[in-house]
């Protein structure tokens, strides 16, 4: 092999030393070279010459015009002097800053709304420079006490801190829910960092449970905030109490079908041309694949339903949600058509009054009433205090006007009536008009008032190491009667459960996938514990799949242990035969059942946890990983003291060394948890 080489070295020098010393190639080069440096000094000169002289063109902006885009910008050109920004995952906030906004003109302010995300919050510190400034905050806590996504920059940008704020007044009105283990934590941060950087807090913090009656709480503490607002700056208040729209109406009587939004998120026509990147503002028109059943009996039904992503270039990960867009009920839609006596195909716009609003509709327009029933206003859920007092003027019997103003006054007795007839009774907008005949509000100011439609969001019940062209989930369905006896039903669980696959014409439903910090342990040899009851299971049906996954790739695997609880085995044992396979294969460690309705006493998940008390700190001191999904109000908050009695009686440790305990599991990621209430 040496010897060969050193031929092969010889012959080349023996070749090489045969070539001539001025090839024809050389000449070539060197004439091309020779060309290529008369070109740049005769010829390139003058054609640059000619560029710089295009380049001292100027265009003169027109007068008075600010090429300022900043919301301090658009305040001084507009005259405004309050500003409410919101952190809104489900547009409740959005929406509560849009009435504090509206609110402000019978209090003497000038208020515009803004999304912090789409703001520099540098800026901050200059609203100062206009006079009786003041900045409110509708911060809404999201998942495990994070920031929803459009305050995520300005909750790091607060965190960072290089900004003083001495000029700055301000209020804050925290939403979130009891239920969850950080509580109102993003409101209750954003209250306490701005006074840390200067700010002067007008009005003390207000904090709505959505666990308990946020539109309540909403209410009366801005029924204190404006006389604090009136008293701190000097102003005072209208007295004005009349409807104040926001949007003015267009209608197209003639207009091309082309024109017209027919359910799209925000791109006309992006349901007739789908073209990635698919996300919230453009959602992937699924196919449903697969849409069955998984109980075996009972009176409750619970969809295992597929999602063909083929060809779409949607990523997911184990963990992650799938955001569904649904279609409300057409059989309320019509109803609301029919009990107002109006044609719901009539084309129309809704256009923003106030030209420096980055909102110009409330939803996509041009497009008819009966898109916006079906597509983009919430017509299920019961209408708020502001929606109902707006509409009490087109009351024509005096009783049912005097009615709604009582229902809707901020006293202790319209608050309570409000929560008995409207929120205790469920009454939707379409009930609220056929028991009260005589209200006859015009459409277009009926869906300027409803809030947005908003997305229903689920755990993904896949992996897509085995499933990389669907995604899966697993979904509940709502139905029930309210305490009046009328039928109710989730918008879309029960518009998804008519989504079944029959023949080569599939059902598609828009969707967009959303990140999740709900992971697996990066390395797959950490043990990892599972606690989820009822659907709670989904996510870890994608995280069984990933560890068998691995462990078929002969890799190492820690402990898998898995705590799933449900009524009764023979109904409502979801994914029973895939669980005791994956038990029998040794993928699971532990599947360990509680069925809580089969035996004498009732035992749930906690019981189970409680009973293997040392096998679960055991893997907990060995560094397992612990997760918990389903229920909020009581399966979560019951594992978690379970859990911290756990951490006592084993680990030796004291209360507060239990809690300190959890927080550290949490903030290296060894905790997480994905509840609802």
């Amino acid at each position: 092999m040496a010897s060969m080489e050193t031929d092969q070295v010889q012959q080349q020098a023996t070749d090489i030393q045969e070539e001539p010393i001025v090839g024809m190639l050389d000449v070539f080069l060197l004439c091309l070279c020779l060309g290529i440096v008369i070109y740049w000094f005769f010829f390139r000169t003058e054609k640059k010459q000619e560029v710089q002289q295009v380049k001292k063109l100027t265009v003169t902006p027109s007068v008075g015009r600010s090429m300022d885009s900043g919301f301090i910008s658009k305040m001084k050109n507009s005259g405004r002097n309050m500003v409410v920004f919101y952190g809104s995952q489900t547009g409740t906030a959005e929406e509560f800053a849009g009435r504090l906004s509206k609110d402000a003109q019978r209090y003497g302010m000038k208020a515009m709304v803004a999304d912090p995300e789409e703001c520099d919050m540098e800026e901050l510190s200059k609203l100062g420079d206009i006079d009786n400034s003041l900045a409110v905050f509708c911060m809404a806590t999201y998942g495990e006490g994070d920031p929803t996504d459009n305050a995520q920059e300005m909750f790091e940008w607060l965190q960072e801190g290089g900004t003083e704020l001495h000029d700055l007044k301000y209020a804050v009105f925290a939403l979130g829910n009891k239920t969850y283990e950080n509580y109102n934590t993003v409101g209750t941060y954003v209250d306490k960092r701005l006074a840390e950087l200067g700010g002067e807090r007008v009005f003390e913090l207000g904090l709505g449970d959505d666990d308990g009656n946020l539109e309540e709480d909403f209410v009366t503490w801005k029924e204190k905030f404006w006389p604090a607002v009136c008293e701190h700056f000097g102003v005072e208040a209208t007295g004005e109490e009349g409807s104040i729209r926001q949007y003015s109406v267009t209608y197209h009587e003639d207009i091309s079908p082309e024109k017209v939004f027919t359910g799209e998120a925000a791109r006309l026509n992006s349901f007739k041309t789908q073209k990635p990147p698919f996300d919230a503002k453009n959602p992937y028109l699924s196919p449903v694949n697969v849409n069955r059943e998984l109980h075996n009996g009972g009176d409750r039904s619970c969809m295992h339903i597929e999602f063909d992503i083929t060809g779409s270039r949607i990523r997911y990960e184990s963990g992650d949600h799938v955001a569904v867009y649904p279609i409300n009920d057409p059989e309320l839609v019509h109803g609301i058509g029919e009990a107002l006596g109006l044609d719901l195909d009539v084309v129309f716009s809704l256009n923003n009054l106030d030209e420096e609003s980055s909102k110009k509709h409330p939803f996509p327009c041009p497009c008819t009433f009966r898109t916006a029933l079906s597509h983009y206003v919430d017509i299920t859920n019961p209408p708020r205090t502001n929606v109902l007092r707006d509409l009490a003027e087109y009351a024509d019997d005096a009783k049912d006007k005097e009615f709604l103003l009582r229902l809707t006054a901020p006293t202790p007795e319209g608050k309570k009536e409000y929560s008995e007839w409207v929120v205790k009774d469920q009454r939707d907008i379409l009930t609220i008009i056929r028991d009260l005949p005589s209200l006859k509000p015009p459409l277009d100011h009926l869906v300027e008032l409803l809030p947005r439609l908003q997305a229903r969001y689920y755990s993904i019940s896949s992996s897509p190491k085995v499933h990389p062209t669907s995604i899966h989930i697993t979904a509940v369905l709502v139905e029930y009667n309210t305490r009046t006896g009328r039928p109710a039903k989730g918008v879309a669980t029960s518009w998804l459960r008519n989504k079944i696959p029959n023949g080569p014409q599939k059902h598609t439903v828009p969707i967009f996938v959303r990140k999740s910090q709900f992971r697996l342990p990066f390395k797959p040899t950490t043990p990892v514990i599972m606690i989820g009851p009822g659907t709670g299971l989904a996510p870890f049906r994608g995280f069984i799949q990933e560890r068998h996954y691995t462990k078929e790739q002969g890799r190492d695997m820690g402990e898998t242990v898995l705590y799933f609880g449900c009524r009764h085995e023979k109904e409502d044992f979801i994914y029973d035969n895939e669980l005791n396979e994956y038990k029998n294969n040794n993928t699971l460690t532990e599947l360990n059942l509680a069925f809580s309705r089969d035996g004498p006493k009732k035992v749930y998940v906690q019981h189970l946890l409680a009973q293997n008390k040392a096998s679960v700190w055991n893997l907990l001191d060995k560094g397992a990983h612990l997760y918990i999904c389903g229920d909020a109000r009581n399966m979560a908050q019951d594992v978690n003291k379970v859990l911290r009695e756990i951490v006592i009686s084993e680990g030796g440790l004291t209360r507060d060394q239990a809690e300190d305990y959890f927080k550290k599991m949490h903030s290296k990621g060894r905790y997480a948890a994905d509840v609802w209430s």
